[in-house]
């Protein structure tokens, strides 16, 4: 199969030969009025279009109506993240997605999933929303217990290293090839320093699960900020970060090693209401912050991944391959995606997203899995 347009990473005309994976990109002169990108990654989707990723009872045909959606809007790969809860319900919800992952026609977009808690700090602020009485220690017997729910596909964990547990947590999850990420933290400079010797690459969604206020200095964004060897993911979504903080941060990271996630929920790509997530019933407000209902408290985000570009470009003044960067090749290798960490190349997944790009927005084309057209406009 072939397809052609304007690759993102050098502005020019390009035809590209595949089945699942590139055969071969080879220049084009065929005029083109839509950009070409590897398809986006999002590490942390923790449900879409109304969908909840976080509850074991939801329906095989809801996952793939969210799954349609989330192509509508260029992701193609992605983590269901389920997060803090009892026990059970974790697991049943790993169990429940690992189902669907198989089962479903384009299960595959499912590329693993994505534990954030429970074992993160336990105090207000960093906690963020999740639920306070299920906050625990790590526990490598529970690790694989979802593992065992997930048939072997959890790819990511987000933990907090000031449990004492933490060290020896991180060194035996990364051993088994899963990506350790820190985040809900409120740990010392020694803290993390240690988490990331461990093994820790990665900073979940940056800036967010914290307190409300901060010492000047160490505080446990900066330590962050300033390691090289971690990623961070980043919510731009205009509600999560300051434009400022984001500006300095994505200095401090460099393009190269900046993420951009959603922390989608249940809200994301739906209308303004009331919603149950997990165990939490969260709102959506008209002024697209998802919050705990009743309180201001941030609880995920109504974010998609086209629009975090179009942010990126419009607000934080990137490049609009850079941003795109930020959605597709980074993600790749904070995730650990294979064949998705080198963009437009031959041995790369088919995995494309056609689109327009005027006047700061984007507007999607055609999206690919895998060579496959599994949505268009």
């Amino acid at each position: 199969m072939n397809c052609f347009g304007k690759d993102i990473a050098t502005g020019r005309g390009v035809e590209i030969r595949h089945g699942e994976t590139i055969d071969e990109v080879t220049p084009s002169a065929e005029p083109a009025g839509w950009w070409i990108a590897p398809g986006w990654i999002d590490l942390q989707v923790n449900g879409f279009a109304g969908v909840d990723y976080n509850c074991p009872e939801t329906e095989p045909a809801e996952i793939a109506r969210s799954l349609e959606a989330l192509f509508a809007t260029g992701v193609t790969r992605f983590y269901p993240t389920v997060i803090t809860g009892l026990p059970e319900r974790m697991a049943a919800s790993l169990r429940n997605l690992a189902r669907c992952r198989r089962e479903l026609a384009n299960g595959e977009a499912m590329e693993g999933f994505h534990v954030e808690g429970p074992h993160i700090a336990i105090e207000d602020g960093p906690r963020g929303a999740h639920p306070r009485p299920w906050v625990r220690p790590p526990d490598l017997e529970e690790f694989h217990h979802w593992q065992e729910a997930a048939e072997g596909r959890v790819r990511m964990v987000t933990l907090s290293p000031e449990w004492p547990q933490a060290v020896s947590y991180i060194e035996s999850i990364v051993a088994e090839g899963v990506v350790a990420s820190i985040g809900h933290t409120a740990a010392t400079t020694a803290q993390i320093a240690d988490a990331v010797r461990a093994g820790a690459t990665v900073s979940t969604h940056l800036g967010n699960g914290a307190h409300a206020s901060l010492r000047k200095a160490p505080n446990y964004l900066w330590d962050q900020l300033a390691e090289d060897r971690l990623m961070a993911g980043f919510i731009v979504d205009g509600v999560h970060l300051d434009w400022n903080f984001l500006k300095v941060a994505l200095r401090a990271k460099g393009i190269e090693r900046s993420v951009l996630v959603t922390d989608a929920t249940i809200a994301a790509g739906a209308a303004v209401g009331r919603y149950r997530f997990g165990e939490l019933e969260i709102e959506l407000t008209p002024r697209q912050r998802v919050v705990l209902a009743g309180t201001d408290r941030l609880a995920g985000s109504a974010l998609r991944m086209d629009r975090g570009v179009e942010n990126l470009a419009a607000i934080a003044g990137l490049p609009l391959d850079a941003a795109v960067r930020m959605a597709s090749i980074n993600p790749a290798i904070a995730g650990r995606v294979p064949g998705r960490g080198r963009g437009l190349v031959a041995g790369e997944r088919a995995d494309f997203v056609m689109f327009r790009f005027e006047e700061g927005k984007i507007e999607t084309i055609r999206t690919w899995l895998s060579g496959r057209e599994v949505w268009s406009k």
